[in-house]
């Protein structure tokens, strides 16, 4: 048993709970209202973890005095960082804890999102993937029936690929409906003549394939937004917790994470990218909460 089936299990049960009830079987709904749940869930630690890097900042011009002044000796160096450290109440690996916390839950996200067969409807893995003897399948799942070759989002692909006479052979007709109930839940904001963003899609920015399907075209929305939010949220992490502004380590971050994120979005089914989109707004609104309410009125005490 995977370890992380312990956050991801439940996370997943949680996610179908919306996609049928709150979102009326949008799973793009779904991903925004589940994306809102968990980061307000979420947000003490976050709390804790922006509390721990504003008091590091603060203490930061004593510290780099005493790497200054002690920088040929290191026993000294080390008393004097520990002595500011007790202090002012530092902790130096305050703001890592929460985000260590916060890890499996974001990778567990990931899995839930892109993986709603085997999180949201339960469906063994054998009914997945086939039962496998010495890495050879000696009877079919989904993957086989479907001819799915690829090794990534292989759930979503099963859902998009989904027949309903092709997969009786292994499914009772009530599992077989509500996988056709989310491949349809993967199409959101459909409206008139605009196809709407198929979820289950991986963008693409090959130029052919933009202009010969309104629906890719429509999804190359989602990388570039991905990448917007990114920035935006760097940019003003940055400007809030750093007295630093020309850290030429920030700077290459502020740059570099828009594209591993837009990468990243093109590489994953939407569904991920939105789920980023929204978080990385969350993010943005918390950094503005927490620096009004939190830092601003830590600072009106110490006055």
């Amino acid at each position: 048993m995977n370890p992380l089936d312990l956050i991801t299990n439940p996370l997943g049960q949680f996610l179908n709970f919306i996609y049928n009830t709150l979102a009326f079987h949008s799973y793009g709904l779904a991903i925004i209202i589940f994306t809102l749940v968990i980061k307000i869930v979420l947000l003490p630690l976050s709390i804790k973890q922006y509390r721990s890097m504003a008091r590091m900042q603060e203490v930061q011009p004593q510290i780099q005095e005493i790497q200054k002044r002690y920088k040929n000796d290191k026993e000294k160096l080390n008393q004097e960082l520990m002595r500011v450290y007790q202090e002012n109440k530092v902790n130096p690996a305050g703001g890592c804890a929460p985000l260590l916390i916060q890890m499996p839950i974001l990778i567990s996200l990931y899995w839930v999102i892109s993986s709603p067969l085997q999180y949201m409807l339960k469906l063994p893995k054998n009914i997945i993937y086939g039962n496998l003897e010495n890495g050879k399948v000696v009877s079919n799942g989904l993957v086989q029936l479907f001819n799915i070759t690829g090794k990534s989002n292989v759930e979503i692909t099963v859902i998009n690929s989904f027949k309903s006479d092709v997969a009786s052979k292994l499914l009772d007709a009530g599992t077989i409906s509500k996988i056709q109930d989310i491949g349809r839940g993967l199409v959101s904001l459909k409206f008139g003549s605009f196809p709407g963003f198929n979820l289950g899609i991986i963008p693409t920015w090959h130029l052919d394939t933009l202009l010969s399907n309104p629906q890719y075209l429509a999804l190359i929305i989602i990388p570039i937004l991905a990448a917007v939010t990114t920035y935006i949220s760097i940019k003003f992490s940055a400007a809030q917790t750093s007295q630093n502004a020309d850290n030429p380590m920030q700077g290459g971050m502020t740059f570099a994470m828009p594209l591993v994120t837009t990468f990243f979005t093109f590489s994953v089914p939407a569904g991920l990218g939105l789920y980023w989109i929204i978080s990385n707004l969350v993010q943005i609104f918390q950094q503005m909460y927490m620096n009004k309410y939190i830092i601003k009125k830590k600072e009106v005490v110490i006055k």
